[in-house]
């Protein structure tokens, strides 16, 4: 069997499937330590504040946001989740939004790493 040597939003075209289902995830946030905290930049143009939802749940950084734009019928959703491999201290968790970019701050609690359940390993 051959493969297509034709891009794949061409030969998929015909299947009637969105484009972006194959796509690989774009480069549309930063993530890094730095001074004992996790910082996350997130690029989310075009959104209100009051339109982001940013929640901590178990080690889990959900970023939600959804606009609508009714005069051009239009609606804009956003989803993604983050897992830290490190204790964060909940209550110090912040998160500000500024020219289109969230930047979320989770400081870490010192010398503490989220270790779970270990798995035994069969031989």
């Amino acid at each position: 069997m051959a493969l297509p040597r034709t891009p794949a939003n061409s030969w998929m075209s015909s299947l009637d499937l969105p484009s972006r289902l194959f796509e690989t995830s774009s480069n549309d946030y930063e993530l890094y330590e730095e001074d004992g905290e996790f910082v996350l930049s997130l690029e989310l143009p075009g959104f209100d504040p009051e339109e982001i939802t940013v929640t901590w749940n178990d080690g889990v950084l959900n970023i939600g946001a959804e606009h609508e734009d009714d005069s051009r019928g239009e609606r804009k959703t956003y989803h993604r989740r983050f897992r830290f491999p490190k204790q964060v201290s909940d209550e110090e968790i912040s998160a500000s939004y500024t020219n289109g970019i969230l930047e979320v701050r989770l400081p870490q609690v010192t010398d503490a790493t989220v270790m779970g359940t270990e798995i035994p390993i069969e031989t």
